[in-house]
């Protein structure tokens, strides 16, 4: 039975509400990259390693260079290096999207693990240079509406759906299917990087190896739950953030006796919104279709 009187909601809300922020920045950052990549119909499983290569690049980069903006620009390169191997396997040469996500995890899980204990070796300790919090805050702030717009009402963002949606059709309307997918999903790895920089650059101060521990899949669960919509991800993004956060504020109130349940409470979340939303929800009707002329 847990006493209840531990708890006071006035003391509670403030430090809950700045912890759930700080637990959804990056799984905003890489939600919204996972939304645009598939309204253009890409569906990559491979947050996870590009996120992981973003935390490394960005902690490994700003540690060499002394400065913490090389290091945001190493971890957007890492992140979208890796997404131009996922394009060229599904996109040029049709690869099946989940084979090529699942195998793109790996690799970044064994390439940053390696390359981390190699340099480990060598630096003794790999310490970044940090950013605050609020500069991926005011990153996020900003990409949801400028995404919500660009796709609703530009051009190029019209071009995106309808690839998405009817790709033989944008085809024939003049719309190079394949160049857009490659965009979206090189933006997708730009994003996934810096939501990897975010962890290694301000949540902490270093790499760890598989520090990103599942926020990839939590990411994808966030776009369906948001049905594919930059306000309902950054919705998903703060339950996410939550549920994330509320483990280590309830550990210090209650202990370490329901810890395995408090661990647990974000990735049941996510099995209960894949199990709630998917197949509910208007996903784009090409996603995951290789398309060929």
């Amino acid at each position: 039975m847990i006493p209840m009187e531990i708890f006071s909601w006035r003391d509670m809300a403030l430090p809950m509400m700045l912890t759930a922020l700080a637990f959804a920045m990056p799984l905003l950052l890489a939600a919204l990259g996972e939304l645009v990549g598939e309204r253009a119909g890409v569906l990559n499983i491979g947050l996870e390693g590009m996120m992981l290569g973003g935390a490394w690049a960005g902690a490994t980069a700003s540690f060499a260079a002394g400065s913490a903006p090389l290091g945001l620009l190493g971890a957007v390169a890492a992140g979208m290096a890796l997404a131009g191997v996922f394009a060229l396997l599904t996109i040029t040469l049709k690869a099946d999207a989940v084979v090529a996500g699942t195998g793109l995890n790996l690799f970044a899980l064994g390439l940053t693990g390696t390359l981390h204990r190699a340099l480990g070796e060598r630096w003794s300790e790999v310490r970044s240079a940090t950013l605050p919090e609020w500069v991926f805050a005011l990153i996020g702030a900003v990409l949801v509406p400028l995404l919500w717009w660009g796709l609703k009402s530009t051009r190029p963002g019209l071009q995106l759906r309808a690839v998405g949606e009817y790709p033989a059709a944008a085809d024939t309307a003049g719309v190079r299917v394949s160049r857009v997918r490659w965009r979206a999903t090189l933006f997708n790895g730009a994003l996934c990087g810096l939501a990897g920089a975010f962890l290694s650059m301000s949540h902490t101060d270093s790499f760890g190896e598989n520090m990103t521990a599942g926020r990839g899949f939590i990411a994808l669960a966030i776009v369906i739950f948001g049905r594919w919509n930059p306000w309902g991800a950054l919705g998903g993004a703060l339950l996410f953030g939550a549920a994330e956060g509320s483990q280590f504020f309830l550990q210090s109130k209650i202990g370490t006796t329901f810890y395995p349940l408090l661990l647990a409470l974000p990735y049941a979340l996510t099995l209960l919104v894949l199990a709630g939303f998917a197949g509910r929800s208007p996903a784009p009707a090409a996603l995951g279709q290789a398309y060929e002329r």
